[in-house]
């Protein structure tokens, strides 16, 4: 149980005391609960949606839907991508392309990775029909954190002299990624119907894709990668949910 709690306060800035999360043996063994951690905030984010779609209009809704997420997670995955973007698009060697995205310093080519990712999942969530935003949130939030787990447990970790994602490589199981697959899948199905299956099959393509990529240009994953895995399969599901849904009333 401490694990799962471990991951809860890992992935967001939810008051989880420190004595419910234990050690970093506990937060090693939370990956098989990043999807638990991904239902409780995708749920508590998918609530306050719903509740403020009936005082403001969808888009105002959909930016602080944005906005509030990035604030949960306190940009933990964007800070990621944006590392991730610096050293992917830089022209370097692997090693320097980990040295890049070890710097604390964002580039411009993370800048614009933010900007890119934030701008379609305003736009995505505008798009969806009022009843269907609340319902994108909260599958965007879990297809993310199920994500992650799933690049983990199938990708090697490319750092030999470790960092934070090197954690969470003592208990890899392939399980973990069954696991994930699964819930998002099911989720998906009691979500959004089969669109929700699409969505969360096609976040599932693009992080095993990503995940190949980052193998062949830096030898594995690493913590930043990871968080941009969250980010991307994020887009992926809105993107699909909003060519099934966008501007119907559900």
């Amino acid at each position: 149980m401490r694990s799962m709690f471990a991951a809860l306060r890992f992935l967001s800035i939810l008051p989880v005391p420190r004595g419910w999360a234990g050690d970093e043996r506990c937060l090693s063994g939370s990956v098989g609960f990043f999807a638990a951690a991904g239902l409780i905030m995708g749920a508590i984010a998918a609530g306050c949606v719903w509740l403020l779609g009936f005082w403001l209009p969808q888009g105002v809704v959909a930016a602080v839907a944005v906005v509030l997420m990035a604030v949960m997670t306190r940009g933990l995955h964007l800070d990621g991508l944006a590392d991730t973007a610096d050293g992917f698009w830089s022209v370097s060697d692997r090693q320097r392309t980990l040295e890049i995205m070890k710097d604390s310093f964002t580039g411009a080519m993370g800048v614009i990775a933010i900007a890119s990712v934030l701008l379609l999942k305003f736009a995505c969530l505008s798009a969806l029909g009022e009843g269907m935003l609340w319902r994108g949130v909260l599958l965007m939030v879990l297809s993310g954190r199920c994500m992650m787990a799933l690049e983990i447990s199938l990708f090697p970790y490319a750092r030999k002299e470790g960092g934070l994602g090197k954690l969470f490589y003592e208990t890899k199981t392939i399980f973990n990624a069954v696991l994930a697959a699964v819930v998002v899948l099911v989720a998906g199905w009691f979500i959004a119907g089969v669109a929700g299956i699409l969505a969360a099959a096609a976040a599932m393509a693009s992080a095993v894709a990503f995940g190949l990529y980052c193998k062949w240009k830096i030898g594995g994953v690493t913590g930043d990668t990871i968080g941009a895995t969250c980010e991307i399969a994020e887009v992926v599901t809105l993107l699909v949910m909003c060519g099934s849904f966008g501007g119907q009333m559900v």
